[in-house]
């Protein structure tokens, strides 16, 4: 059985740095793609950070140059650095496995979700 779990999150000022983490089981990380999503407040979840088996990543636009997404292997677990957070970086974010599910982003596709963390920045 798959399980991911979010860790890291909180309330922070703009400007300001969090990294969260993604602890996996039942489920070796280092072939597939694994990603980051968020869902802000009255908004549709959208696809933040991705990173392939081969160590390449993806980035939406809006985090670009902001966040990085990395893993490591040997513990099984998948991270985002947040840097300059800004307000609108405000939300849910949840941790996203491949696997046959509905989610497609970046050309991967996502079945195993972890239960999501908040995150808060302020202005």
């Amino acid at each position: 059985q798959v399980q991911l779990v979010e860790s890291g999150g909180g309330s922070v000022e703009a400007g300001g740095s969090l990294r969260l983490s993604c602890a996996a089981s039942g489920y070796p990380i280092r072939n597939w793609c694994m990603a980051w999503f968020r869902q802000a407040p009255g908004k549709e979840r959208e696809g933040v950070a991705l990173i392939h088996g081969d160590y390449s990543t993806t980035y939406a636009t809006s985090v670009k140059g902001r966040f990085t997404i990395s893993k490591d292997n040997a513990k099984n677990t998948l991270y985002l650095q947040m840097d300059s957070l800004k307000p609108e970086d405000t939300g849910s974010y949840y941790c996203a496995s491949w696997g046959y599910g509905n989610t497609w982003w970046a050309g991967c596709q996502f079945e195993h979700w972890g239960q999501g963390i908040l995150v808060t920045v302020s202005s």
